[in-house]
């Protein structure tokens, strides 16, 4: 990691483009136990893309979900009335009980929920119901599912969440929408990185904590990234930025990718999958 790359990163970011006749934007699904900072993340995005603290995305670490309805956020860019080329889409936290139906994430990420549709814990989303896209399009299927997971508690993912998170893989996987890890709250997790964000890849109890989610979701090491997400900061850190910069460099890479992979140049047509 070269913690002075800051501006290089943003520059990458800021000349990223889709290829012509491909989408309209890259769609990144969101999805975790609830508190984890799903939304969070998409918050700290967004303030580093604008360069400033912002929270268009509601957000909670009290341990129960605080998204309640299916929304995409855009990223706007630090010029007033542009936007990046990808967007977000969170949901309701896995929970135990309370928490978002497994079956509303395979919807989600396959391009069936409307915008705004409302989660309802006690049973996932009908394809009778008017609520449901019947014939998503390219645009609005998920390009890459993003497991977002606190690092800070122990076990990271509780037996019962972890049984739904392999489901929801093994669904992905099904669906051949390729996968990343967020581990959050880095710096809660460790008192070297509560020190310093720079000893991050120093730590080896961040290590371990990556190394084993990738043995509970099979989700290769060099798709976990670790993070901090901007929580109760007034002004950007580079250092924080850094990390939020490289993690979703490799989303965008990796879900610009896969729309490449499902065009069909041949025919000079958009092939769905």
């Amino acid at each position: 990691m070269n913690w002075g790359d800051r501006e290089k990163e943003l520059g990458w970011l800021n000349l990223f483009c889709l290829k012509k006749d491909t989408k309209k934007h890259l769609r990144i699904l969101n999805y975790g136990p609830a508190g984890s900072g799903k939304s969070s993340f998409i918050n700290s995005v967004d303030g580093v893309c604008q360069n400033r603290i912002t929270c268009p995305a509601a957000a909670s670490s009290s341990g129960h979900t605080f998204t309640v309805a299916y929304k995409t956020y855009q990223i706007k860019k630090e010029v007033d009335g542009q936007y990046y080329p990808f967007v977000f889409n969170d949901v309701m936290g896995l929970e135990s009980t309370r928490g978002v139906c497994e079956e509303d994430i395979k919807h989600a990420m396959q391009g069936h929920l409307k915008e705004g549709y409302k989660f309802n814990a006690a049973s996932a989303l009908c394809p009778s119901d008017e609520r449901y896209n019947k014939t998503p399009n390219i645009n609005d299927k998920a390009d890459i599912l993003v497991c977002v997971v606190r690092a800070d508690i122990d076990p990271m993912l509780k037996e019962d969440t972890l049984a739904k998170m392999n489901r929801i893989t093994a669904a992905a996987r099904d669906y051949e929408i390729p996968q990343m890890a967020i581990l959050t709250n880095i710096d809660k997790a460790c008192p070297l990185v509560k020190e310093s964000i720079q000893n991050v890849y120093k730590s080896k109890h961040i290590k371990m904590k990556i190394e084993h989610l990738h043995n509970q979701l099979g989700i290769p090491l060099s798709n976990i990234f670790p993070v901090k997400n901007y929580h109760e900061e007034i002004d950007l850190d580079g250092d924080i930025d850094m990390l939020i910069l490289r993690a979703l460099r490799q989303i965008i890479q990796i879900a610009n990718d896969h729309v490449e992979k499902g065009t069909k140049s041949r025919t000079g047509q958009l092939i769905d999958f």
